[in-house]
Formats: C-alpha cells, sequence, structure tokens
C-alpha cells in the first residue's frame, strides 16, 4: 500500500514540536492537542494537499467540497481512531506522524467506513480505527 504523506504548515508543525518537548520533560503526561484545533488542523492540511474548498467553520456535516462538487468530511488524530456522526459522500482522515507530516490514512467513499464502523456511543459517534481504514483501502476488510 503506498503511503501519502501531507506536509503540515510550520505553524503547526511548531505545535508538534512542543508537545514532543513537553511529553520527553513530563513523561506519564498527555499533551495531544485535540478537539476543535486538532480538527481545524486536519481541514486544512487536507484543503492544502487535496484541492479542496473549505466550508465555513461549522458547516453542517461536510467540511469541503472536491472538484468535483462532491462534499468531504476530513478527520485527523493523533491516535489509532477516528469517530463518525453520519455517512457522507467522501472521508477524508489523516494522522499525524510527526511535528512536520500528517498521513492521509483513508481518501474515499464513507458508506464503506460507516457501514464497518463501530456501535453508535452514548455522544452519537460511532468509531472505527485507523486500521480497519486501511483495511477498507487495501480491500481486505473482513467482517
Amino acid at each position: 500500500m503506498h503511503v501519502i504523506k501531507a506536509r503540515l504548515p510550520a505553524p503547526v508543525a511548531d505545535i508538534y514540536r512542543a508537545v514532543e518537548a513537553l511529553s520527553a520533560a513530563y513523561p506519564g503526561r498527555k499533551f495531544t492537542p485535540d478537539g476543535h484545533l486538532v480538527g481545524s488542523i486536519g481541514e486544512v492540511v487536507a484543503a492544502e494537499a487535496l484541492g479542496l474548498t473549505l466550508y465555513p467553520s461549522s458547516y453542517p456535516g461536510h467540511d469541503a467540497v472536491d472538484a468535483d462538487g462532491r462534499d468531504v468530511q476530513i478527520k485527523m488524530t493523533g491516535g489509532k481512531f477516528v469517530s463518525l456522526y453520519a455517512t457522507c459522500d467522501r472521508l477524508v482522515v489523516l494522522k499525524v506522524v510527526s511535528p512536520e507530516e500528517a498521513e492521509i490514512v483513508y481518501d474515499g467513499p464513507g458508506g464503506p467506513v460507516w457501514d464497518a464502523a463501530g456501535a453508535m456511543q452514548k455522544n452519537g459517534q460511532r468509531p472505527i480505527s485507523l486500521a480497519k481504514l486501511r483495511a477498507i483501502c487495501a480491500g481486505v476488510l473482513v467482517r
């Protein structure tokens, strides 16, 4: 499987370098950026790497539109899972792999991912592992 990498903007790389420095200085403590910060970073990185046009913040259901007019949902994580509220036309999932780069783990239709996601959680989201996303990409997902 070919791994696609996307360069993180310099100010974002600075954030992740600071996280690495804090983690080294205080072992056992977590300093991972999360929530809206990671979501917004993922959106701008995906838009730059894949030529997407971002919708305004908090646009219902999707984050961007592609050149073919398809709505795009974008997720980014530093961990092993992402969570979805609903299916989408096109899903892009990124994982931060270094202070300078993110890996595009998944870029494809949302339907197969939604179908393979876990049970609905109390927060209304369904989780899916990055390993399962890679299996979907490779066409080897077994249920």
